[in-house]
């Protein structure tokens, strides 16, 4: 197998060579490329890479390139994780947000909407190139916002195509850790889209204990980040469904926004903190196994979820996996080609989503909602429209109707964007 990483040049790389370093022999891994645009991380992170394969001794060939289709050309996974504009991007984006009294958080809110309006011409160019010198290969795209990313791509015409986000396996995770349980011994009924996502039901060891992590919650004494912060046990019962990490910024809008507005720092700064760190650490030559330091950069178990959907396809494991892919009729009131956050069967031929039916009006009316933002925003991206991107932003939940168009022409001015 062949594996090409667009934005290889990321400071998230080396979690997915660690993992693909610990289990390259399930997946027959034989090359993995790195390519990038910046020459100078992708240098840093692709020695650093090739220093840990060599460490490890593993069989399999490491090597980078600025030639997207270099990189390419033969695989069979492309692993897309690109940021367009960069950390620096995204900085502007919680600003912007903050300009206008909202939330530029990376993937929600308006800050999502810049992010998505810049990163979708490029994935169009990405998956073109794919389209025309790997046609049999799967594009896997971590990018965010994954889900209206990857709904934009499915738009565009690339059927074999995955999107994956970590927030799923954390959820899991933070349950396993706070019931103080293997993993693998919880199930959940997952549902929603990419960051907007509701837990139905619990089950351990096949017993039901999603009133159980409720009463928790209300009580304060449930998993650590679900939800990060206290609604109240009132709304937390009446809700009956255990909340994903980023329902924070719709339930709680109010307390996250201020909370954003009152830090000395943003996010974006914080994590350029973090990588600049991290890429010295990458820089010495005597470091040759991933760093610590890198679990602050978050996007924990990225690795995991990626291999695990690479051995699902390549070895047709006809396994389940939580996803970000077509409706196809899976959730009733959802079109069938909008993208959601969902369980399937991986199998050689892709994800085949489990049937999940008739969803509460707890969740349907925020998920309707949100839904209809992200395919504007999709359409908006793939025909340079003005008129798709303003209505996209009419319909967020998280801007006013009245602030739309200022907020529009400030992300136009802002990112240099180009729309007709």
């Amino acid at each position: 197998m062949k594996v090409a990483i667009i934005g290889g040049g990321s400071t998230y790389t080396p979690e997915l060579i660690e993992g693909l370093i610990r289990e390259h022999k399930k997946i027959d891994l034989s090359e993995v490329v790195l390519m990038d645009i910046d020459q100078e991380r992708l240098k840093i992170v692709g020695d650093f890479a090739k220093r840990m394969a060599e460490h490890a001794k593993v069989p399999f060939k490491i090597s980078y390139t600025e030639d997207r289709t270099k990189a390419i050309t033969g695989a069979d996974f492309v692993i897309t994780q690109i940021r367009v504009g960069q950390m620096p991007a995204r900085h502007k984006d919680i600003l912007l947000g903050l300009r206008h009294g909202l939330i530029g958080q990376e993937t929600t809110g308006v800050g999502g909407f810049a992010k998505a309006l810049r990163t979708i011409p490029a994935m169009k160019e990405i998956a073109r190139d794919i389209k025309e010198t790997a046609p049999d290969a799967w594009l896997i795209n971590f990018t965010n916002p994954s889900g209206l990313v990857t709904e934009a791509l499915h738009r565009d015409g690339i059927n074999k195509l995955i999107g994956l986000c970590n927030i799923p396996i954390g959820f899991i995770m933070d349950l396993s850790l706070h019931l103080k349980c293997d993993p693998d011994r919880i199930k959940i009924d997952y549902v929603g889209l990419n960051h907007l996502s509701w837990a139905r039901h619990i089950w351990l060891d096949g017993e039901e204990i999603t009133q159980k992590i409720i009463e928790e919650l209300a009580n304060k004494g449930g998993p650590a980040n679900i939800p990060e912060i206290d609604y109240g046990p009132e709304f937390t019962k009446a809700l009956g469904f255990v909340p994903g990490p980023y329902l924070r910024y719709f339930y709680a809008t109010d307390h996250m926004l201020q909370t954003i507005q009152n830090k000395d720092k943003t996010r974006a700064e914080e994590v350029m903190e973090v990588e600049k760190t991290l890429l010295a650490k990458y820089a010495d030559e005597s470091i040759v196994t991933k760093p610590p330091e890198l679990e602050k950069r978050g996007g924990a178990f990225y690795s995991k979820i990626a291999i695990d959907l690479l051995d699902a396809v390549w070895n047709d494991r006809g396994t389940n996996h939580i996803v970000n892919i077509p409706n196809q009729g899976s959730i009733n009131m959802i079109g069938h080609d909008q993208t959601v956050e969902i369980p399937a069967i991986i199998k050689k031929d892709g994800a085949h989503p489990l049937d999940i039916g008739e969803v509460e009006p707890e969740i349907l009316g925020l998920m309707q909602q949100v839904k209809a933002y992200e395919t504007l925003a999709a359409e908006a991206g793939l025909m340079g429209s003005y008129d798709k991107a303003l209505m996209a932003l009419v319909a967020h939940p998280l801007c006013p109707i009245e602030k739309a168009k200022d907020v529009l022409d400030d992300i136009i001015k802002t990112h240099g964007i180009e729309l007709s």
